[in-house]
């Protein structure tokens, strides 16, 4: 009898082992231990995906069998995990030459991906950040129309020259956003397929018509993004500001927190904190603008009002002529009118749309528009800054420019004390200890 029942308790483990066998083929439990989750997809990507209602395919035009076939797996493996539908083919490039001569594929490593008839190429290197970025574009429907304002000396946005914003819409435009010029004395008003006007620094002044237009662009329910300059609050653009609440303080904005990161000219302001909005959120990137000017609020307005740009303590709006030889003998003077930080610059403000077509008109005001220009674009976070505030103006409140989520010890961070203690033992105490032990084995053994 005892015998039957270990046999009986033997045939139970091998069924019990088998059905385990089975359901592990039909259904997967992944678990990530890593610090982090830095093996699973940002919240930021899973966000974009929950936006994507259907399935998404996308397409690797390289050999199925190559390394980077592998690596291509593994980063959509993490998709998969989060949306069922989202699926990944291959394609051989050598197999349909006339396809990929279509889709002007050279080589070896293309990507797209696919969704609802629309479809988006991911840019290499082939990872998360860009695979999520193509799949925003994606979810945005299609391409959002940001028109900027030309035709009194505004930074252009395919321009090349030093002031121009063609780098930083060069990038944008793989993020779905295209820009095209509105130049008033062309055209009457803004165009309704528009989603975005950029008035930005212009260098006269704006004729009284182009001021109107843009007035009743804000009035019907519009969203503005408006960069203006130190000098720039006598360009004709008071209704503007009138309508938006805001008012441009004259003088140009000095901190002197940035010598502690060895810039030497206070009218470069340098911010690492920011105040609390959608549009800083989690951004923790040091970015530098220079020639400011101060920004204040008018009360009794329905705009509201948020600031996300705001300099040191030791800031002030400055008078006058600045030496540029000795930018940094510049001193306060209360007397002459002069304001003391911390200081507001960039405004974000929201309302309830009047037009019918939107929940939520926005706009945001910034007191430069050097930070964006091809010279300083480069500089520490301006373009991810600057990308967030078209996010933020363009309703896509999802923002998906990842950081790099590597292992968090590849970096090893040591005081000056812990480097002297390491190199002390490793050049001093560890080859006197093992010369030690050395003279005392080598004494024991003389001793036998």
């Amino acid at each position: 009898m005892r015998r039957l029942d270990r046999w009986l308790v033997l045939l139970g483990l091998l069924v019990a082992t088998g059905c385990i066998g089975f359901l592990s083929t039909r259904h997967t439990w992944t678990a990530d231990w890593s610090r982090g989750a830095r093996a699973s997809l940002a919240p930021e990507s899973v966000a974009v995906l929950d936006t994507l209602h259907g399935p998404v395919e996308v397409v690797g035009y390289l050999s199925p069998t190559g390394p980077l076939s592998e690596q291509i797996a593994a980063v959509i493996e993490r998709y998969t995990r989060e949306k069922k539908d989202l699926t990944l083919s291959f394609v051989d490039p050598d197999l349909d030459p006339a396809a990929s001569r279509q889709l002007g594929i050279a080589g070896d490593g293309a990507l797209l991906v696919r969704y609802q008839g629309r479809e988006q190429r991911v840019e290499s290197p082939i990872n998360e950040r860009n695979l999520s970025n193509a799949l925003e574009r994606l979810a945005r429907g299609g391409e959002r129309v940001v028109a900027f304002v030309t035709g009194d000396g505004e930074r252009q946005p395919d321009g090349r020259a030093n002031a121009d914003l063609g780098t930083f819409m060069t990038q944008v435009e793989r993020r779905g956003i295209r820009a095209v010029p509105l130049n008033f004395s062309q055209t009457r008003g803004v165009p309704d397929h528009t989603d975005l006007v950029v008035l930005a620094s212009p260098t006269s002044s704006l004729p009284a018509d182009s001021v109107a237009a843009l007035v009743d662009y804000v009035h019907g329910g519009g969203n503005l993004l408006w960069l203006t300059e130190p000098g720039n609050e006598d360009f004709g653009t008071g209704p503007l500001a009138d309508v938006l609440g805001v008012r441009v303080l004259p003088g140009v904005l000095v901190d002197g927190q940035g010598s502690t990161l060895n810039v030497n000219d206070p009218r470069m302001v340098v911010l690492g904190d920011y105040p609390f909005h959608a549009i800083t959120r989690g951004f923790r990137e040091s970015t530098l603008f220079p020639q400011v000017s101060g920004l204040a609020q008018v009360s009794d307005h329905d705009w509201a009002v948020v600031p996300f740009l705001r300099s040191g303590e030791r800031s002030w709006t400055a008078f006058g002529g600045i030496d540029n030889a000795r930018p940094s003998t510049i001193a306060f003077h209360p007397e002459a009118g002069e304001l003391k930080g911390p200081l507001d610059f960039g405004f974000a403000l929201n309302r309830l749309s009047p037009s019918p077509d939107r929940n939520e008109q926005r706009a945001v005001v910034i007191g430069d528009g050097d930070f964006l220009s091809n010279t300083y674009i480069g500089n520490g976070g301006n373009r991810a800054l600057g990308e967030r505030v078209l996010d933020w103006l363009l309703g896509d409140d999802v923002l998906v420019d990842l950081p790099t989520r590597g292992a968090p010890d590849r970096v090893i961070s040591l005081s000056q004390d812990g480097l002297n203690a390491i190199s002390f033992g490793f050049l001093i105490a560890l080859p006197v200890t093992l010369l030690g032990l050395g003279v005392g084995i080598a004494w024991r053994r003389r001793r036998r």
